[in-house]
Order: C-alpha cells, then sequence, then structure tokens
C-alpha cells in the first residue's frame, strides 16, 4: 500500500513541474552528465532537443517523457539478441552488445532513467571527441543524414550562444507600429513558374518595414530565388525551418550561419521576386513567411496563419 502511494505521489509531483522547473531539471542533468563525462552541455542539449523534436511529429516512435527527449530502441538499448528488451542488468546488457550504460551508479541500466540515458548518449559522442569536428563527424555515423546533422549543429550552436535552455520567447515578424495587413491563404494555388500552392502567409506592409526574426535560430539561407525574391531561411530549436521572402534586402552584415534572437531585425519588406536576381514590382510589397517542419526524414511545409495570431500578441 505504501508502495503504491509513493508512486502515486511521484507521478502527481512530475505532472506539477512547471515549464520553468522542466527546463531546470533539463539544463542540472545535462550539467551533472557534462561533469561526469567531459561532453559539453550544449552538445547533450543539442541531440536531445532534435529527438524531441521527431518524437513529437512522428508515429512511429514514442511520445517524448516530460524531461528528457532522446531515445534508442529497446533492442538497440538492450541488445538485439538479448531475449528480454527491458533487461537492466549491465551484466547481460553487455553480455548481448546493448548500448545502454549506467549513468547513476545505482547497478541499473534503465531505459525510463534520465541519467542513464544521458550517459549513454555522451559515452558515445566521447568516444569520437570533444569539438565541433568531432562532434559532427558522430552525428553522421550514428543518423547518416545531411540535414539531421545540420539541425543538430545549429541546436548546439543556439545553446551554446545564449547559455540556457529555455527559448521560448517568439516576436511576430514585423515591429509594432507599422501598419500591415494579413489573413490565412496557406495552400491556394500559384500560378507563376507553374501550378504550386502558396506555403506560407502573405502579410502586406509599406516597403522597408522592417522584418524581425521570430525565433532563436541559426540563418540557414540567404540569397536570391526567382519564386522569392531576396530571402532568408532560419531554422530554430524545434528543427522549424522559417522562411523569410520577397525582401526589399537584408541587414547589414547579415550572413549565413548568423546566429539570431527574436526581435532581430533580418531584412525589410519588398516586392522582389518572379524573375532573375533584381526583378521587383510584380506584386504590392509584402512579406511571404512560411514554415517547414523537419522529422529526421523529409520536411514539409504547414500553416504559419495559427501561429502568426498568437505572436501578433506578444
Amino acid at each position: 500500500m505504501i508502495f503504491f502511494c509513493f508512486l502515486g505521489i511521484e507521478e502527481v509531483k512530475a505532472k506539477e513541474l512547471n515549464q520553468e522547473e522542466i527546463y531546470q531539471q533539463r539544463m542540472n542533468l545535462y550539467k551533472k552528465t557534462e561533469a561526469l563525462t567531459s561532453i559539453p552541455w550544449y552538445y547533450l542539449a543539442a541531440v536531445d532537443q532534435f529527438e524531441r523534436s521527431i518524437r513529437d511529429v512522428r508515429d512511429d516512435l514514442p511520445d517524448p517523457p516530460a524531461i528528457i527527449g532522446y531515445y534508442l530502441p529497446p533492442e538497440q538499448w538492450a541488445g538485439p539478441l538479448n531475449p528480454n528488451p527491458q533487461d537492466t542488468n549491465p551484466i547481460t546488457i553487455e553480455l548481448f552488445s546493448g548500448v545502454g550504460k549506467d549513468g547513476n551508479g545505482d547497478g541499473k541500466i534503465e531505459q525510463t532513467n534520465e541519467e542513464d540515458l544521458l550517459y549513454t548518449l555522451a559515452h558515445f559522442l566521447r568516444s569520437y571527441g570533444v569539438d565541433d569536428q568531432s562532434f559532427r563527424l558522430a552525428l553522421w555515423d550514428y543518423y547518416k543524414r545531411d540535414q539531421t546533422v545540420r539541425s543538430i549543429m545549429t541546436n548546439a550552436k543556439i545553446y551554446r550562444t545564449f547559455g540556457k535552455v529555455d527559448l521560448r520567447e517568439k516576436a511576430f515578424p514585423l515591429p509594432k507600429g507599422y501598419n500591415y495587413t494579413y489573413k490565412n491563404t496557406w495552400g491556394d494555388r500559384r500560378g507563376w513558374g507553374g501550378r504550386r500552392i502558396h506555403e506560407g502567409t502573405d502579410i502586406f506592409a509599406g516597403y522597408g518595414t522592417p522584418v524581425r526574426a521570430i525565433a532563436y535560430g541559426v540563418v540557414e539561407l540567404k540569397g536570391w530565388n526567382k519564386y522569392g525574391g531576396w530571402r532568408v531561411g532560419i531554422r530554430d530549436v524545434n528543427n522549424t525551418y522559417h522562411y523569410y521572402a520577397h525582401l526589399n534586402g537584408f541587414s547589414k552584415d547579415l550572413k549565413i550561419g548568423d546566429v539570431v534572437k527574436p526581435g532581430d531585425v533580418i531584412g525589410s519588406v519588398g516586392s522582389s521576386g518572379y524573375g532573375p536576381p533584381g526583378t521587383s514590382g510584380k506584386f504590392p510589397p509584402h512579406l511571404h513567411f512560411g514554415m517547414y517542419k523537419d522529422n529526421g526524414i523529409r520536411e514539409w511545409s504547414f500553416d504559419p496563419f495559427p501561429h502568426l495570431k498568437i505572436w501578433e500578441r506578444y
């Protein structure tokens, strides 16, 4: 009776954690694992956040728990030939070539234990080294997908720059005080350059209206596209790609690889596109804002309009 009551209390406590406490617990675990293994906390956070982001949007993976999102299949954790996929015995897990490790010294290797999970991840990364080049190589050997490597390296760069994991802050793409209008046009037909759908929301505003980054992220793309004109692409820690198109120009010194935060000005509203570099004026000035989600296998567009309505209130 006492045992089951205790479990119930622990479940309630876990459910009662607010978002700030969850972020604090994550950071505490990252820092503790860093102290044990010398793997920088932002590498651990980068992989963990990527795993959390893909588990949120995939049906073939279990939903992530509150604190740590890193996931390994049971057959990999306990060993491919282990008759007990839920095995917690370090001796038999090693015997069957399982990758799970005991991170808290309790003599058990538990896939649901956050310290064991992070220690297992750190043990793998440490076999390659503790610098960016070694980290990138480890990611490639593990995921074997260029975009996944780029996404995780983006996470690491953002976490290292800002020194925190609570990066929920957002900003509307246009500053307060400027006149603008927009409606939900995602999925509408587009004819120029062939039949295609509109993968974004058009925010109409005057020439030169500042365009801002909506989230913490890294500039992944900058330049000309015959459809989008002068455009910028920024990826955030949720593995969401933000696409800003038809710009009048870019902010001074903005370049690929730059780290940005919500509210940073990245360019201005224009009417560029629908032709070779420099083409402008074929439509009223507006910002085309698109959002794309990557699930570790493929990337697709989704409707940004509901998000814009929320960010507009900030």
